[in-house]
């Protein structure tokens, strides 16, 4: 996931276990009942094929620890576009193809390193934020300030002294969806503050504890930061503010060689499975390919671009035969501002869209699967509570019609596709967020599973119904939608208003 985030509302749900997967199966392919969309037997083939052996463990791994982090410009990432390719052809799919974009600015981080100066000093460990601007070539050597949370106040309280300083600022400890939104929503006006005021720095005390480090961007559009910005271990920096609390005038050397340049390609893998009847409209799945590489991207999201793979190669393997064509998509730039989903939106914003039929997106590591959120439109649910039919014991029916944020489907709605978001309860996705520990022994494979047979069979419950889910949305039908559910605000606040107003975004009129 990329900047912001959805919140989420944690549901009781069924635990899952190997043999409660197979319990679960629908009835058999002779005794089931044919779901609107659903041909009889063919979900109990498709859950059949997912749960029983597979290369969805071993595809994971290759990605996670063979490849590991995956960010956009990095040999790795090349690697992890190959390995999509490659997977999707040991699928079986009919075609598979990449399609070129552009992100902005090339970025890697240097050797960063900050050393507390005195009165006392001690050891501290960080890292450089996503996309952070590099500090002058010498470092900076300055007075260390702490902001509290960066509010107005505290901000009125500092004065002048802000300017030229290394700012510390407090976060709370992430333990929700809800706490990871506020995380984000924070970020933008206490940037906005610190280049106002001049400050040399942004210090962000880590949001989780035991010394875990990560990293994200705190801009939208692959662009660099416009101050630098260097994420401190939570206990260091609680030291830190007790140093400053106590009276000490806290200096520090800050340098943060990050290495930057112009504009690249990178490239998203699409793949298909032609429709029958109907295989001029097509039936969406994506999930992002790029990760951060302080670990190896295995939660977020390593498992759903596994399970777009699986899922494919699950309906190829149970012999189902889609009326509308399935298409496959690993998404790339994701973490810059999903870049690579709006790319593919321009690209494909004319008649190509028209024939989209639903996107379907996942991008929440393997908490619980709560439903659906369909994006603004309350007419969906009934139609996809008879697609899911087959699989309703599994009591993940929660489905919302509300407008979440932050992964690949945001353009598409723009667009006025329709589209699915999975919604899962949180599980160990926060804590491990954009991490270090973000790695596969976090990956409950029976739970990606599950997963994967949910995906797929709402696929092709979609794809094999007789009238699309829903139509396409006009222009004005879409921006109706965006005022009613109040997206309207979230766009004003991340730059993504002006955007869809001058038509860089959205559908056209």
């Amino acid at each position: 996931m990329s900047r912001m985030k959805r919140m989420r509302v944690a549901l009781p749900l069924l635990g899952v276990s190997s043999s409660l997967l197979l319990f679960l199966l629908p009835v058999s392919a002779g005794g089931e009942q044919a779901a609107a969309g659903v041909r009889e037997g063919e979900s109990a083939k498709l859950i059949a094929a997912v749960v029983g052996p597979s290369p969805l463990a071993e595809n994971l791994r290759k990605l996670t620890d063979e490849i590991g982090g995956r960010v956009p410009g990095t040999p790795a990432n090349r690697e992890a576009v190959a390995w999509g390719i490659a997977g999707f052809r040991a699928a079986g799919v009919d075609e598979v193809h990449t399609e070129k974009f552009t992100l902005p600015v090339a970025w890697s981080e240097g050797h960063t390193r900050l050393e507390i100066m005195g009165p006392h000093s001690f050891p501290v460990h960080v890292v450089s934020m996503g996309w952070s601007r590099a500090t002058p070539e010498n470092g900076i050597e300055v007075r260390v300030l702490d902001v509290g949370d960066g509010s107005e106040a505290e901000f009125a309280n500092a004065g002048s002294a802000a300017k030229g300083a290394l700012l510390l600022v407090h976060t709370a400890v992430l333990r929700t969806w809800a706490d990871l939104f506020q995380e984000y929503d924070n970020a933008g006006p206490v940037l906005e503050r610190s280049l106002s005021a001049g400050a040399g720095a942004v210090l962000w005390m880590s949001t989780r504890e035991h010394g875990l480090l990560y990293r994200h961007m705190n801009g939208e559009h692959g662009e660099l930061s416009r101050i630098p910005e260097v994420m401190l271990n939570r206990e260091d920096a609680l030291h830190l503010a007790r140093s400053i609390a106590a009276g000490e005038q806290v200096r520090a050397r800050l340098e943060m060689p990050n290495r930057t340049g112009g504009a690249f390609e990178v490239e998203n893998v699409i793949a298909e499975i032609r429709g029958t009847d109907k295989a001029g409209e097509v039936v969406m799945l994506g999930a992002h390919l790029d990760s951060w590489e302080l670990g190896t991207g295995a939660l977020d999201n390593g498992c759903d671009a596994a399970l777009v793979v699986e899922a494919a190669r699950a309906i190829r393997a149970a012999g189902l035969h889609p009326r509308r064509t399935l298409r496959f998509v690993l998404w790339n730039g994701e973490e810059q501002g999903m870049l690579g989903s709006w790319a593919y939106a321009r690209a494909h914003r004319g008649a190509d869209l028209d024939h989209v039929a639903a996107y379907l997106n996942f991008d929440g590591g393997v908490g619980r699967i709560t439903g659906y959120s369909t994006g603004g439109r309350e007419e969906v649910v009934p139609e996809l509570e008879e697609i899911l039919r087959p699989v309703a014991a599994w009591g993940m029916n929660q489905h919302t019609f509300d407008v979440t944020s932050g992964s690949d489907h945001v353009d598409f709605l723009l667009e006025g596709v329709p589209t699915l978001d999975l919604g899962q309860e949180e599980g160990n996705y926060i804590v491990n967020y954009h991490a270090s520990s973000d790695t596969l022994d976090k990956v409950d494979i029976l739970q990606l599973k599950l997963q994967t047979a949910y995906a797929a069979v709402t696929m092709m419950g979609i794809a094999n119904r007789e009238q699309r889910l829903a139509p396409r949305k006009s222009r004005a039908e879409v921006e109706a939608l965006i005022h009613k559910a109040g997206f309207d605000t979230y766009m004003k606040r991340n730059g993504m208003w002006a955007q869809w107003e001058n038509g860089e975004r959205g559908r056209q009129p």
